[in-house]
């Protein structure tokens, strides 16, 4: 499971969840400031490539004319046109209406949003020194306009004044669920605070903000920093040679030549764990994972203390008894009850099977150490993965090295993903070598309608690379929105280690999963057809969000796409009916660890979010707590199976938007399932089917209640039933 990074738009401004930092405008008052505004813009516009709606295709981003130094005055002379605009709206001296104010707020930012979308997701895909220096420097400032406009109690009282008028406003479906979420949003930020509690809150979101910023950078040089440099290839034994070369080349692109590099993935379990015979390093390298960013100059511990405290206090200045309680309030899921619900449910089936899973390997290492005569030892963490796999080709008789030489990059990604878009939504794709990108391994790929009109761009960035975060995402750097006529760009960015030139790119099953999942964000993003930018494509809620992407991931396995993909790399003979066999029929294997530690990373989310202003942990009592909550979550089986992220390097949690919301997965899984057991029961992978989801969930975006969309599409509420049986949990009731 990848995160997806989701764009929002409110009150016309982009608040962006890379990075944890928000931007939005102030509304202050005095004709100084207007004419500053004014001055900042017509500077601007000689050089900035921000100044002006990009005349690319699509209004697609001028990477090329873009310089690192371009970010920041655009930043100060977007916001400071868009004070202008804000005053304007506020010191209107006509009544209210919903297109002098609702539209208009709408309207509003149009130079703030085009650098936002551009510079939060490079500084998560391709960062620089200057470009950390210049989040760190804005994250307060773009907090404190978020709070000026949504704190300015004349611009709410004009809000509040059409939402109470609403009912006789004759507003089509969209537009009054517009003015409702504008006046949920104000109320949610503070807007009937008092003035003293409202600066308090001011100081609270620009310090959280910065906060969450420096989680964020540091992370980044933890993982750099915290890479295994290996002196002996010895060591390396059970790894391909492409993937030794690779290590190679990695070492050697920081000078130490002769040594070979393993950089870190974002999650606690690195993939090499899997094939590395060498204990040694394996536990070198799993220690590695689970101590980065927790203590040294690379130490994030102390920032997550003061982040869990300021977000308690804020959301009980805000009436909250919980950071949970407030964040939940707005989601699907509705409250922490219901959270904990769900995972708690969840977790005994999962543990019951993880440890089953366990004594399979056990038996293993002990049969193993009799027929060598060596001492045996108890499963720990490090060996999970490595066992795993050798149960695995015992039971099933395969390995992933017999399967990834048919998962080369380039034909999953053509013959795979946008294949089954293809089948199920009638879609055409055409690469553009002809268009700027900030990185010459990103591709950019034109999207055709069912019909031939040309719909959208979809970039695609699929390797790790020191500048760029770990994990996997999607993001939007133009919108799709009625109201200004965008049509979208999209971005999907992965992290395939780039093997040395000239070899193939080689997938694991994992990687192709995730290249579908990505997809299925994006889909959501290119299919959005809304009139305003509020509610375009992927600004729904965490827990609804991850549902298209969680279904789109049915088509990795689907029989008809794993055929039309799944080709050798050299001889572009199909993989072997038996083996494809093979590999389905292990879908549910290690489920249980993979069930648990997701799990265990959920519940110590909401168990660091439900806390109350008062109770959190001082900095030296932070990995104790974690270590109590994860306890909790274990159901017994302490750290067998780690959590998917600890604490200093949960970046979903404290830097990505997901704070008491890293359940969303399971919930929108939930959806998922339900979603693939009805296409599975309505003929398969048919236009039909792909044309009907489309309108009813994938086009909607945010314009309607997204539990309602779902009910519309699937004729009832979502039920439990096909998640568990997807994996191997049955037994356990809704």
């Amino acid at each position: 499971m990848q995160a997806s990074t989701r764009r929002i738009t409110l009150c016309g401004l982009m608040l962006t969840a890379i990075a944890g930092m928000t931007g939005c405008t102030t509304a202050d008052n005095g004709s100084t400031k207007a004419s500053q505004a004014s001055a900042a813009t017509a500077a601007l516009a000689a050089n900035s490539p921000f100044a002006q709606v990009s005349s690319l295709p699509y209004n697609m981003p001028p990477f090329d004319r873009i310089k690192d130094s371009d970010y920041k005055p655009a930043f100060e002379a977007g916001m400071a046109q868009q004070r202008q605009e804000a005053r304007a709206i506020a010191g209107n001296p006509a009544a209210p209406s919903f297109d002098n104010t609702i539209v208009a707020l709408e309207r509003s930012g149009q130079m703030l949003t085009r650098v936002s979308d551009v510079f939060f997701n490079l500084v998560s895909a391709n960062t620089s020194p200057e470009l950390d220096q210049t989040q760190q420097d804005m994250a307060p400032k773009l907090a404190d306009h978020k709070d000026a406009i949504y704190l300015d109690p004349q611009l709410f009282a004009r809000v509040e004044q059409l939402y109470q008028q609403r009912a006789s406003l004759g507003l089509d479906p969209e537009s009054l669920r517009l003015l409702e979420r504008y006046r949920t949003d104000f109320v949610r930020a503070g807007a009937r605070l008092s003035a003293a509690d409202k600066d308090q809150l001011r100081k609270l979101n620009q310090q959280i903000s910065s906060l969450t910023t420096q989680f964020q950078q540091t992370l980044l040089k933890a993982n750099n920093d915290s890479a295994v440099v290996v002196d002996r290839q010895a060591d390396l034994d059970g790894l391909t040679p492409e993937q030794i070369s690779a290590a190679a080349q990695a070492a050697s692109s920081r000078k130490l030549d002769g040594k070979w590099l393993i950089a870190l993935q974002n999650t606690t379990d690195q993939p090499l764990l899997a094939q590395l015979k060498n204990r040694q390093l394996r536990e070198r390298l799993y220690t590695a994972s689970v101590t980065r960013a927790n203590g040294g100059s690379d130490d994030n511990v102390a920032g997550v203390a003061e982040i869990v405290k300021l977000r308690a206090q804020r959301a009980a200045l805000l009436g909250y008894p919980s950071h949970a309680a407030y964040v939940l309030e707005d989601e699907t899921a509705g409250t922490p009850d219901a959270v904990n619900r769900m995972l708690g449910q969840l977790a005994p089936a999962a543990a019951a099977n993880a440890r089953k899973e366990a004594a399979a390997m056990q038996q293993v290492i002990d049969r193993q150490a009799k027929a060598s005569h060596a001492k045996p030892f108890k499963l720990q963490p490090w060996d999970w993965a490595f066992y795993a796999e050798q149960v695995r080709k015992s039971r099933y008789n395969f390995d992933e090295s017999q399967i990834k030489p048919y998962f080369e990059l380039n034909n999953v990604l053509q013959n795979g993903v946008f294949y089954a878009a293809q089948q199920l939504y009638g879609l055409r794709f055409k690469e553009r070598t002809d268009l700027p990108v900030y990185q010459k391994d990103v591709r950019v790929f034109e999207v055709f309608d069912q019909d031939g009109s040309p719909m959208a761009l979809f970039l695609f960035d699929p390797f790790a690379r020191d500048t760029k975060q770990g994990g996997a995402w999607m993001n939007s750097y133009v919108s799709q929105s009625r109201l200004f006529g965008t049509k979208p760009v999209v971005s999907n960015n992965i992290n395939i280690v780039k093997p040395p030139a000239g070899k193939p790119v080689l997938l694991t099953f994992d990687e192709v999963n995730t290249m579908f999942h990505e997809f299925g964000h994006a889909l959501h993003g290119m299919f959005s057809n809304v009139q305003y930018p509020m509610f375009s494509g992927t600004s729904v809620p965490p827990d609804f969000v991850e549902y298209p992407s969680q279904f789109n991931e049915m088509w990795s396995h689907n029989p008809q796409v794993l055929a039309h993909y799944a080709k050798h790399y050299k001889t572009g003979k199909p993989m072997p009916q038996a083996l494809v066999s093979k590999v389905l029929a292990a879908r549910k294997f290690n489920a249980g660890f993979e069930t648990s530690e997701y799990l265990s990373a959920a519940m110590l989310d909401q168990a660091w979010h439900q806390l109350p202003a008062g109770q959190t942990p001082a900095a030296k009592d932070v990995m104790a707590v974690e270590a109590k909550a994860l306890q909790a979550a274990s159901s017994g089986d302490g750290y067998v199976v780690p959590p998917r992220y600890h604490t200093q390097y949960f970046q979903h949690i404290f830097a990505s938007g997901y704070s008491a919301g890293y359940y969303a997965y399971i919930w929108s899984d939930v959806l998922a399932k339900d979603t693939e057991h009805w296409v599975n029961t309505h003929g398969g992978l048919k236009r039909a089917n792909g044309d009907l989801l489309r309108a009813k969930v994938l086009s909607r975006g945010f314009s309607a209640d997204p539990s309602a969309l779902f009910k519309d599409f699937y004729g009832r509420g979502p039920e439990v039933g096909p998640l568990l049986e997807a994996r191997g949990l049955g037994g356990v009731t809704k």
